[in-house]
């Protein structure tokens, strides 16, 4: 699918499976954040709307004033974070170099990369609007054996 030149309406029905959609302040701020610290890829990005990939995975950004009519809209804070309780985890992306990205690229690093029982070297990275990502990559054989 060539997501520079779908309609919307091909796009919603292409749909399938689990789907993401975070509601922002600024996509063009959140976009920026995203490509900076992650290499993402924005398409159709407009000031209300973006279809972002990582990788084959695909989700959407939509502004808080496109949801007008929407439920989620009166429990969005004013300011402050959004995203408590949820993690966005990115299993391509190395944390170090995301991690030393993060601070220039508008965000701030929550948990700098961190070696973890459950295999892999993770770290926390949150956008202006509380979203917490997670890039992370499987721990090497020498990793392991220094956390046992």
């Amino acid at each position: 699918m060539d997501y520079e030149t779908v309609t919307p309406a091909a796009f919603g029905a292409s749909l399938s499976g689990l789907g993401l959609n975070l509601l922002v302040r600024d996509v063009a701020a959140e976009l920026r954040f995203l490509r900076h610290v992650f290499a993402m890829t924005g398409h159709r990005a407009s000031g209300d709307f973006a279809i972002v990939t990582y990788g084959r995975a695909v989700f959407q950004l939509h502004a808080d004033r496109t949801y007008g009519g929407n439920p989620l809209l009166g429990l969005l804070p004013e300011a402050g974070a959004r995203g408590a309780g949820l993690e966005i985890r990115l299993y391509d992306t190395d944390p170090d170099a995301a991690a030393a990205r993060a601070e220039d690229g508008g965000g701030h690093v929550l948990q700098a990369p961190t070696n973890k029982p459950h295999g892999l070297r993770e770290a926390y990275i949150l956008c202006e609007n509380g979203y917490a990502r997670v890039p992370s990559r499987p721990l090497g054989m020498d990793e392991r054996a220094a956390l046992d």
